[in-house]
């Protein structure tokens, strides 16, 4: 009988908690094929099965185990059940390939191969859909129940006080505590002011055909956001630095992390040395970390270390926020809904688009100088965004000024 446990997925997490398990008890399973999921502190992790036969599960959803518990047994000496086949990867591939080229939607939402092909069948809205999946994908009772009750959601019925109760999650944990410390440790304050996006915007309008031909991703906000910040960074050290204990620690690089709501919680990847990116290395790198966000496949090493965040509360439609410090760091920079505002520009009263800006710092090591200075210097390269070239004025540079 073969025993199989809980892998060490981090030097400093000792336990985990079985979120769910992907086979049911005493059902055959093949070789590498995923058994369950497990969720630490600080991410999502798969475990496979290392040979082929019967499960036995031991632990069930929702337990809490230590590194190295045993979760289950694989019977390897069981015989196959007789005339069961094992679907191929390719045809599975074709009936995905087939949804996504057919239908529109199923490109924008997870979905099992089966609920893809119903809806590319029925050319459902896949967002209209309530998704019951791990991770927020869509099944096929999901696409049947939408089909039997168009217009409706699941559970929406008049009247109803149904509670439920749901343990909280490992990650769910983790984040919980990290804010109450990033309050309770620091002396945040947050300073804002607000951007004029529209040269910014007339760069993307202009660019963003040759830009996706040339460089294979599209030109969003985040690239011109973290160049930005990492000229201001290294101009002002202060607000790229950490405290620990009676020292303060300066870096010469911009490791910037970026917030991500991710099916489990927010999760903040690092994008490192983005000084020394390029736009189009930036774009990229930011598809790759929300995508592995998305499905849970970020690694430890791609969420520790960041020293400066940003937040885009702006894809939710937020206003206007004040941002939690990202500890240890020591500061945060939250942007937000770019919203048409009255502006007077030269005497004259002119509608522009306009985003508000919110710097969150610890006072302990940024003085108002410095967070205000950081947050004007950012605003001046997103509205001089020819600036971003190699952050100085180009004809002040001409002229050696």
């Amino acid at each position: 009988m073969l025993e199989i446990k809980v892998p060490t997925v981090g030097e400093s997490i000792s336990e985990v908690s079985l979120a769910k398990w992907s086979k049911k008890d005493g059902q055959w399973v093949e070789r590498d094929e995923v058994l369950a999921e497990i969720e630490s502190e600080k991410a999502t992790f798969e475990i496979n099965a290392e040979k082929a036969g019967l499960l036995q599960i031991k632990v069930q959803e929702g337990e809490t185990l230590a590194i190295g518990d045993v979760v289950c047994f694989i019977d390897e000496t069981a015989q196959r059940p007789e005339g069961l086949k094992v679907e191929e990867k390719p045809a599975k591939e074709k009936v995905v390939a087939e949804a996504v080229v057919s239908s529109k939607p199923a490109t924008d939402v997870k979905a099992t191969p089966v609920a893809a092909a119903i809806i590319a069948d029925k050319k459902i809205d896949a967002k209209a859909i309530a998704a019951s999946g791990s991770g927020g994908k869509i099944l096929k009772q999901d696409v049947l129940e939408a089909i039997a009750n168009p217009g409706k959601k699941p559970g929406t019925e008049p009247f109803t006080r149904n509670e439920r109760r749901e343990k909280m999650s490992q990650l769910r944990k983790t984040i919980s505590r990290r804010l109450v410390e990033a309050k309770n440790t620091t002396a945040m304050l947050t300073t804002f002011n607000e951007v004029d996006m529209g040269p910014v915007m007339d760069i993307r309008s202009k660019y963003k055909d040759k830009f996706k031909e040339a460089h294979g991703v599209g030109l969003g906000f985040m690239s011109f956001f973290t160049k930005a910040c990492a000229f201001a960074l290294q101009e002002w050290p202060a607000v790229n630095a950490y405290i620990n204990n009676d020292e303060l620690i300066y870096h010469d690089y911009c490791d910037i992390s970026i917030a991500v709501s991710a099916p489990k919680g927010l999760v903040v990847p690092v994008i490192r040395n983005a000084e020394s990116l390029t736009m189009a290395e930036i774009e990229k790198k930011v598809v790759e970390l929300a995508t592995k966000a998305r499905d849970n496949k970020l690694s430890l090493d791609e969420m520790q270390g960041g020293t400066f965040t940003i937040t885009n509360g702006g894809v939710f439609g937020s206003l206007m926020s004040t941002p939690i410090i990202n500890i240890p760091q020591s500061a945060i920079l939250g942007m937000h809904k770019i919203e048409e505002r009255a502006m007077v520009v030269k005497g004259q009263i002119v509608a522009r688009p306009m985003m508000y800006l919110a710097l969150s710092y610890d006072h302990r090591i940024i003085d108002g100088r410095e967070s205000v200075g950081f947050l004007v210097r950012v605003k001046e390269l997103l509205e001089n965004p020819e600036l971003l070239l190699f952050g100085k004025d180009p004809v002040k540079t001409l002229l050696e000024l």
